[in-house]
């Protein structure tokens, strides 16, 4: 190969288990049931979250916002503590990240993605991290491709995609990207489909994707 091929990766529902993560239930459980027709205001009508995970406003805002009143410990303890990594990433990244280029693309507020991979120690394997809180773009829009594709400097055949969302997959589809549903949820799909990390890196040995 004249260059490394790339695998752009998800990470709520990929690298972590939690395919939509666990934070709106986190904060219903967190507040007094007096205070839910007014979280439900922020979550549904004023959209926060996808404020935030737009990179439209910070995590500190965003938390405080919703009402609570440490929001660097409510990062913390929520990613820390409400959030699984997959055991079986960790090996996979290891035995592919120097003969492939690991790229992190991920809808999420941008703050929290930094705790991520910091706290579970992922920085490492990953040669850029394109984050929807960092780009003011967010999947399945195909901006947020050309411009992961435009910062590895890669053609779209040269990277597999793996995402747990089908909608996401067809978007980089189009654009050319090799896409391979990680499927945790169940979802109907036609195309590459993988349960696990140990099937996508066998698909990934056997077809020299």
């Amino acid at each position: 190969m004249s260059q490394k091929k790339a695998i752009l990766l998800d990470m709520y529902g990929v690298i972590l288990q939690e395919s939509k993560g666990y934070f709106i239930p986190y904060t219903y459980e967190h507040f007094d049931e007096s205070e839910y027709e007014r979280i439900t205001y922020l979550f549904r009508k004023e959209k926060l979250f996808t404020k935030a995970g737009n990179g439209e406003i910070s995590s500190d805002e965003f938390l405080t916002l919703l009402g609570y009143q440490d929001p660097q410990y409510r990062m913390r303890d929520y990613i820390e503590n409400y959030l699984t990594l997959d055991p079986s990433f960790v090996p996979f990244a290891e035995r592919f990240y120097q003969e492939r280029d690991f790229i992190l693309l991920s809808n999420d507020v941008s703050e929290w993605s930094a705790h991520i991979t910091s706290f579970y120690r992922l920085d490492k394997y990953f040669r850029h991290k394109i984050v929807s809180g960092d780009v003011k773009c967010r999947k399945p829009d195909k901006h947020i491709f050309e411009i992961a594709l435009s910062e590895i400097n890669k053609q779209p055949s040269d990277c597999l995609f793996i995402d747990n969302s089908v909608e996401n997959l067809r978007a980089a589809e189009e654009l050319g990207i090799i896409p391979i549903l990680f499927n945790r949820d169940g979802v109907e799909y036609d195309g590459i489909t993988v349960s696990s990390f140990e099937e996508l890196a066998e698909i990934i040995a056997k077809e020299q994707l």
